[in-house]
């Protein structure tokens, strides 16, 4: 299992604040449709691209997901991965590398988030265009690695779906659609991640009930209780679904951050809900059979502490994968959030519809396995 440590570090659980700061994300725009063009990435940096790229660089190998909702090959365009997606979630991985069997070809240049992470062979590769994440790139680190790139002469691209996901994910998916050349996909995408977005935040803004308390916790079963999320990444899916997230009362702003296992019984949340990945003590994901990740979950609950909240005791806990904190497909964990905290509002909620479409309309790999799941069998 992962060690908590690792998974700080990799920005997917980020609690310092963002050197980079947005007062707002801009809108992505491309200035024309001939090339050169110029798109304006999730940092408002102007981007200039010569001609349609064709040797990216993937600074996360969780890009890849993105990626591959709008081009029907991905690998093809790929130059280089960082290795964090074969690492850190290996079933989904093997599934790409299944479908596209040039992913195993394509060179690793180390981790995104630790010193292994070779600048020097990503400049080696020919590549066209640099990928980043936004938590990368507000780091001393992933502006150095900015740095070298364009330095060689190799735009970058930076994209969000961790810091803001609700704000900054249709953007994202807006600027790389454009930057491909496949204005039309990203926008689509766009378009159907907006739609069922605004669904959810007008019934919320149309109702005059609170919601319940709600702790968001990060990857139950590990060695120490609890790091849980503030009002940043997934904490902002709670405060749109007008719930009382339980990190938001008790850290500062961002990402997250630990709690003492005293004060979450103290708070005794009314909803409880926790990530995990595939082969975690809470094993959930790509790859993993629903039965398989709702017999992880209840197990995991039974630790100290846990077992007896309020929210555990009456069947409201649930579990999530934890890189919807890192992929655009975030909006089916909005909505399995959303049937979970307000069943008052969203009774008929299916996320399970959500995904169908997307892997109709968009993915090049279907997404399969449990990406959430709940306790009670009866509900998402």
């Amino acid at each position: 299992m992962l060690r908590r440590r690792s998974l700080l570090a990799a920005g997917l659980l980020l609690a310092s604040p963002c050197a980079l700061t947005l007062t707002g994300a801009p809108p992505a725009r491309a200035q024309g449709t001939a090339w050169p063009r110029q798109v304006t990435d999730l940092t408002g940096r102007t981007v200039t691209l010569p001609r349609p790229p064709r040797r990216l660089l993937l600074t996360t190998g969780f890009d890849l997901v993105a990626l591959s909702l709008l081009a029907p090959d991905p690998v093809a365009l790929l130059a280089g991965w960082a290795d964090d997606l074969a690492r850190i979630n290996p079933p989904l991985a093997a599934a790409f590398t299944a479908r596209f069997p040039r992913l195993a070809e394509v060179p690793r240049l180390g981790s995104s988030n630790q010193d292994s992470f070779s600048v020097e062979r990503a400049l080696s590769l020919g590549a066209d265009l640099a990928v980043l994440p936004l938590w990368q790139a507000a780091t001393p680190g992933g502006q150095g690695i900015i740095r070298a790139l364009e330095g060689a002469g190799i735009p970058a691209l930076v994209l969000d779906f961790n810091r803001d996901p609700l704000r900054n994910t249709a953007p994202s998916m807006r600027a790389l659609g454009r930057a491909l050349g496949r204005e039309q996909q990203g926008e689509d995408f766009a378009a159907f991640y907006e739609q069922r977005l605004a669904r959810i935040r007008d019934a919320v803004a149309a109702s005059p009930a609170a919601g319940p308390r709600v702790m968001l916790h990060a990857f139950a079963g590990s060695d120490s209780c609890c790091w849980v999320w503030s009002d940043a990444g997934l904490g902002s899916f709670a405060t749109l679904l007008g719930a009382r997230n339980l990190g938001a009362g008790l850290l500062p702003p961002g990402q997250g951050g630990m709690l003492h296992l005293e004060q979450v019984i103290t708070e005794d949340p009314e909803v409880y809900i926790t990530t995990g990945l595939p082969r975690n003590r809470f094993s959930i994901g790509p790859g993993i059979a629903r039965e398989a990740a709702r017999d992880s979950l209840r197990e995991v609950l039974r630790g100290p502490g846990l077992a007896g909240l309020s929210a555990i005791r009456q069947g409201r806990a649930h579990g999530l994968w934890n890189h919807f904190n890192a992929v655009p497909t975030n909006i089916l964990a909005l909505e399995a959030m959303a049937r979970w905290v307000r069943p008052d509002l969203f009774p008929e909620l299916d996320p399970g519809d959500t995904l169908a479409e997307i892997n109709r309309r968009f993915a090049a790999l279907p997404f399969e396995g449990t990406l959430w799941v709940s306790l009670d069998p009866a509900l998402p």
